[in-house]
């Protein structure tokens, strides 16, 4: 179990690579990890599902201090095989093969890297690989908190785990991120406790990140998330938006955000236009999909919004919830509101 923790951490961060390279569309890993390993795979059904042409496949063994992480790059239209490297050395390299993977994979795609993207691409997130396993597993608990009950425990759990990485390495900005946004869930997204010293939490986690990396987009879009859900700042929390987008090209988030913050002024066209794009860039999660129903409704477009409630039965047809209001939509678009005398 330690090991598919590192494994997955593993693989978000060279995918969370990937994602900063403007040349490319990078699928988000609320998606990807529904394909992992184990389950039979159709690489052109995959492709297909997820809107690519390319998938990136491999796995990662580790002993004692050692480790070797094999990865290929396959064509999903045909399967084709159009690179692959196994590296194996020292545990402590971990994070420079990572970027070597995504440095790779940009090449044979013939994807341009900005100096500004080489160099995010290149930063390790932390020097302390104890800590690194803390976060893997803290980001795991947080990915499916929307998705599992009890989410309240999930994020809980997420928090200690990423309060100890943080004390192992008080640098390690990401996890710092990860905080604000866990201590933002329990404040406004759950709702269970909407105080004003979770809120501080919040705030005092994007402190710490703002403090070691001012400039970076992730610290624009942690403040641009605390401005939203924290303090319904939603002029505020679009500028943030705005500059993060120049350097996260593929997070899906930013796009979410925007949609949900134009839907709440009013601008409910524009509003799914960003919601659809971030379920380009995550075109398996369901719950953006609800919201894209939600969008179309509220713009009076019956067949779209059920169309988009179909989406979501593909993924996860026992959902009683989209069955329920697949229904009701149905009743919204087709009953026949002349009266009967």
């Amino acid at each position: 179990p330690d090991n598919a923790f590192f494994t997955d951490g593993v693989q978000d961060e060279i995918l969370t690579d990937l994602a900063k390279i403007a040349d490319l569309k990078v699928i988000s890993r609320t998606s990807v990890m529904q394909y992992k390993s184990g389950l039979a795979r159709n690489l052109r059904k995959i492709g297909e599902e997820l809107g690519v042409a390319h998938v990136v496949e491999g796995s990662v063994q580790r002993a004692a201090n050692k480790i070797r992480v094999n990865a290929q790059l396959i064509d999903a239209r045909n399967d084709a095989h159009l690179w692959a490297q196994t590296y194996d050395r020292d545990l402590a390299d971990v994070f420079a093969i990572q970027s070597e993977i995504a440095k790779a994979i940009a090449d044979q795609l013939q994807a341009k890297l900005s100096p500004n993207e080489k160099k995010a691409i290149e930063q390790p997130p932390t020097t302390d690989l104890a800590a690194f396993d803390l976060y893997s597993r803290a980001k795991a608990l947080l990915l499916t908190a929307n998705f599992s009950a009890p989410v309240d425990a999930d994020l809980q759990a997420a928090i200690e785990l990423l309060d100890e990485a943080v004390k192992r390495d008080p640098s390690f900005f990401d996890a710092y991120c990860q905080l604000a946004r866990a201590h933002e869930s329990l404040y406004a997204v759950t709702g269970s406790d909407h105080t004003p010293a979770r809120l501080a939490l919040a705030e005092a986690a994007l402190q710490a990140a703002a403090r070691l990396r001012p400039d970076a987009a992730e610290t624009h879009l942690a403040r641009a998330q605390y401005l939203y859900y924290g303090l319904r700042d939603y002029a505020g929390a679009l500028a943030e938006l705005e500059i993060a987008r120049r350097a996260l090209p593929n997070d899906p988030r930013l796009f979410e955000l925007t949609g949900y913050i134009l839907r709440r002024r009013g601008q409910q066209e524009e509003g799914l236009r960003n919601l659809e794009r971030a379920a380009e860039l995550d075109p398996r999660n369901f719950f953006t999909l609800q919201q894209i129903a939600i969008s179309y409704l509220s713009l009076g477009r019956y067949a779209e919004a059920i169309a988009a409630l179909d989406r979501v039965l593909a993924i996860v047809p026992d959902n009683v919830e989209t069955r329920a209001n697949r229904a009701e939509y149905e009743l919204f678009w087709e009953a026949d509101t002349r009266p009967l005398i």
